[in-house]
């Protein structure tokens, strides 16, 4: 029998535990729990958009969470992916699997920190390399506010730097010059070293254990002259346990 679980319960049962816990461990994710998201993207100066999106459990395994994801609503056939046990995100990096993102590392205990750091080769065909560095923190407990209510949740922070090399380009023009009567065409190209581009990134999870997964999430990232590109914000509408 499936159940949904109201933000009034979780708050009621989330507060007493969360105030006196000293670490959250794994969460015990089932087939079918399901998360649906209202999620939000903002580029500057003037893009935004905003979308609802399910998240799905497969299956689980003790290492990873076999997860689908679709627009709420949807019928066309949802996106497959496998999460690590943490919810840690695994890609290819110069030919090895990398964990490029680990929004949370259990147990969760205040003042517990990690790091996220790799160096990506050739990652588009604009930059010869990319450098990421991000230092995680669990910050304490806190009251936040949702779609679905309100909850008493774990704070993870996150702040860290990219750094890109991009590729050297080459700049080609022409000009017609005329001498004494004849006239021809001139080629000029001039390259241009390799220049290196930096920025800032910040992230900020709301955990919440009795749900296994983030009522809230946000990420931005600044370019080198401190002004914010891209936020992307991820806030709980509902959550539904998978059959007991």
């Amino acid at each position: 029998m499936k159940k949904t679980i109201t933000a009034a319960v979780l708050f009621a049962i989330g507060v007493p535990m969360l105030a006196v816990a000293q670490s959250a461990p794994v969460p015990a994710v089932k087939t079918g729990d399901t998360w649906t998201y209202v999620d939000t993207f903002e580029k500057a100066p003037s893009v935004w958009r905003q979308t609802h999106d399910e998240v799905t459990v497969l299956r689980a395994t003790p290492s990873h969470i076999y997860y689908a994801s679709k627009p709420s609503g949807s019928t066309q056939p949802p996106n497959e992916a496998i999460a690590g046990a943490d919810w840690s995100r695994e890609r290819n990096v110069n030919g090895a699997e990398v964990v490029v993102n680990r929004p949370l590392a259990f147990p969760l205990s205040s003042g517990k920190t990690w790091n996220i750091d790799y160096t990506e080769l050739h990652p588009n065909k604009l930059h010869a390399s990319e450098k990421w560095s991000t230092h995680y923190r669990v910050v304490d407990t806190e009251t936040v506010e949702v779609p679905a209510g309100k909850f008493q949740a774990i704070k993870v922070e996150a702040e860290g730097d990219w750094v890109a090399q991009l590729e050297p380009t080459q700049t080609v023009t022409q000009a017609v010059q005329v001498q004494q009567g004849d006239t021809a065409m001139v080629t000029h190209a001039q390259k241009t070293g390799a220049v290196q581009a930096t920025g800032r990134t910040y992230k900020a999870i709301w955990y919440v254990p009795e749900i296994g997964r983030w009522v809230k999430s946000v990420e931005e990232y600044y370019a080198s002259n401190g002004v914010r590109n891209e936020r992307y914000t991820s806030e709980l509408e509902s959550f539904k346990k998978g059959p007991e």
